[in-house]
């Protein structure tokens, strides 16, 4: 067996199917496209696909990945790109297939673009309400995980990031936590500004890529 891993786009209306859904999705396609896969074994075997890291509903997602086992070793990537491709909504493109180096667990941190923008202010005064708040010395917010609610800093991961106006509003590029133990959604941003400053702000979300503890690509 050969192990590969598959990347591509979620983009368009896609970026509304959930992570369930998706693997949904990509489960249908390689059935359909016939793609000499290894299936798990037991009472209800099913294709073996693995996903790098679960992308939040509503963002559009520029590298993703999700890596299968071929049983067949000499089974061409290219094939598979147009075979899955064949069987895929337009919102959802592979665009490369390649052998994996790195395991997803390495995972550590994520880039982001996020644009974004508000009926009631100015992009001047979006852009100044931005600055403001990432130069507090606490960002304290509330944090919904699977124990419940709890409350953060997100000051300390605001580390790596660039503000920049744009027509209509403010573009944040940020790289943020996204391990298995520390991981902060740019949602959170959000609920930063609606809490300080009462506003809510429309926002277009895509994540760019991702990377190991010592902020090298995922591959």
């Amino acid at each position: 067996m050969k192990n590969a891993r598959i990347w591509f786009k979620k983009q368009d209306e896609c970026i509304y199917i959930s992570h369930l859904d998706l693997n949904r999705c990509m489960l249908r396609a390689l059935h359909k496209s016939r793609l000499p896969i290894w299936h798990t074994e037991g009472f209800n075997p099913h294709p073996f696909a693995t996903f790098a890291l679960p992308l939040s509903l509503g963002f559009v997602g520029e590298n993703e990945s999700m890596d299968i086992r071929l049983l067949d070793d000499d089974y061409p990537f290219d094939k598979i790109i147009t075979d899955l491709n064949d069987c895929l909504p337009t919102g959802i493109r592979v665009f490369k297939v390649t052998e994996p180096v790195m395991k997803p667990g390495k995972i550590a941190y994520a880039d982001f673009k996020m644009l974004l923008s508000c009926d009631n202010i100015s992009s001047d005064k979006l852009l100044d309400i931005c600055n403001e708040l990432f130069n507090m010395e606490e960002i304290l917010i509330d944090k919904k995980g699977k124990k419940g609610v709890k409350q953060v800093d997100l000051k300390p991961s605001l580390v790596k990031y660039t503000l920049e106006r744009q027509i209509g509003g403010t573009q944040i590029n940020i790289t943020l936590p996204a391990g298995s133990t520390n991981n902060i959604n740019p949602s959170l941003i959000l609920d930063a500004i609606k809490k300080y400053y009462n506003l809510d702000v429309n926002a277009n979300v895509t994540r760019l890529n991702v990377f190991n503890e010592n902020f090298e690509e995922f591959k």
